[in-house]
């Protein structure tokens, strides 16, 4: 149990400074930034995801993803808080979340297949299991 609650407090530290850095830089650092990697790898400036991404960047955007990432971080924080003090409303939360990525981990597995989608998949059902058993246990 100790080792998800870590691995689910790094996620949200890890979150958390993201966050702060998309508000550190902002959106003239980060446009820039895209403009580097269009040109570095020698990408169409007008067309594909790179090209969305370097239009789509605007202080309102920049703003809004730093706030749904902190809240994110946030979150897998308390989680990790909580799983830490084996709060039962952490396992709950644990569980939901784990078992919500999935059917995503799944479709990944079989749009490219390879060791490391398989591990993924693995280590969340794993995850989904500790945290139902301990659910499970606090039941009877």
């Amino acid at each position: 149990m100790h080792i998800i609650a870590i691995v689910e407090a790094t996620k949200g530290a890890l979150a958390v400074l993201a966050a702060s850095g998309l508000e550190l830089l902002g959106p003239a650092s980060l446009q820039h930034f895209v403009q580097v990697l269009i040109a570095r790898f020698q990408l169409d400036p007008d067309h594909g995801a790179m090209a969305w991404l370097a239009h789509a960047i605007s202080p309102d955007s920049v703003h809004l993803a730093a706030a749904a990432v902190f809240f994110y971080g946030a979150l897998h924080l308390l989680e990790g808080w909580g799983l830490w003090r084996a709060k039962s409303w952490a396992s709950w939360l644990g569980c939901v979340t784990a078992a919500a990525y999935l059917p995503f981990d799944v479709y990944a597995l079989f749009v490219h297949p390879g060791w490391i989608a398989l591990a993924v998949v693995a280590v969340n059902v794993i995850v989904v299991w500790v945290l139902a058993r301990d659910l499970l246990r606090r039941r009877r």
